[in-house]
């Protein structure tokens, strides 16, 4: 069984963002990026699972310019058997990432897709659920937990959902995105890295997957988040209670 995964490159979640002058997006010129957090962890849950034994191959892709290419030798450190880089210079929203994922589907036939549930710089939470819908594949999103079940071909999810925790029963192939408590990501050690440079990367374009970049969103402007005010600090329970009543007007 083959598994794919979907990673992204993004600002480091470290990194203080930086909005343009001109306010149409942020800085990103001479800043860290890294791996999407929510791309290392399905990243993580895929090789797990090929540890396991339940499958045999993991595939990670990346999309974007040249760059991404760090992104993507960083997941053959953790332990993908290879590379897929869509070479994109174009702005990727995520309609055009579900449609690339739906085509490489086509190509490398895999039995499930593995996708963080959002990327930290645009938080869309939209990819995975795009993918599932243009596939026509069963979706098992906010994954907290994740057991496989070769024999029978289908997967049972947990989901964490408003009130609780809610579990579906997937048959494969399917679409999984991975919540923050799915598991802890490894770390790639330096013998890792060294072989990652050996391991294979197959590169495509969007036009030879037959995927046209064009988008009907338009981004009018990016603006910092006002400030806050500096917090009160009070001396007794009934003087929170009246700041509270009379000032917030919350209670």
């Amino acid at each position: 069984m083959k598994i794919m995964v979907a990673i992204k490159r993004v600002i480091d979640y470290a990194v203080k963002i930086r909005v343009k002058p001109d306010k149409s997006g942020v800085v990103t010129q001479n800043v860290k990026m890294s791996m999407n957090p929510f791309c290392e962890i399905a990243l993580e849950e895929a090789l797990r699972i090929r540890e396991s034994g339940l499958a045999s191959e993991v595939v990670a892709v990346t999309m974007g310019p040249s760059q991404c290419l760090d992104t993507l030798r960083t997941g053959l450190a953790m332990g993908a058997d290879r590379g897929i880089h869509v070479d994109s210079t174009s702005a990727l929203h995520p309609l055009h990432v579900a449609k690339i994922l739906r085509n490489l589907v086509q190509i490398e036939k895999p039995s499930l897709i593995i996708l963080g549930k959002q990327a930290i710089d645009d938080d869309c939470n939209q990819t995975g659920q795009m993918v599932a819908g243009l596939l026509n594949w069963p979706q098992g999103t906010f994954a907290s937990k994740v057991v496989l079940d070769k024999e029978k071909e289908e997967v049972t999810v947990d989901r964490e959902v408003d009130d609780g925790i809610e579990t579906v029963q997937l048959k494969l192939p399917a679409v999984i995105t991975t919540d923050l408590r799915l598991n802890q990501p490894r770390y790639a050690t330096l013998p890792n890295i060294m072989k990652a440079k050996s391991k294979p990367i197959k590169k495509f374009t969007p036009q030879e997957l037959n995927v046209e970049i064009k988008s009907d969103l338009e981004i009018v402007e990016v603006t910092e988040p006002p400030k806050r005010k500096a917090g009160v600090m009070v001396s007794s329970v009934d003087e929170l209670i009246e700041k509270l009543k009379n000032e917030a007007k919350v209670i």
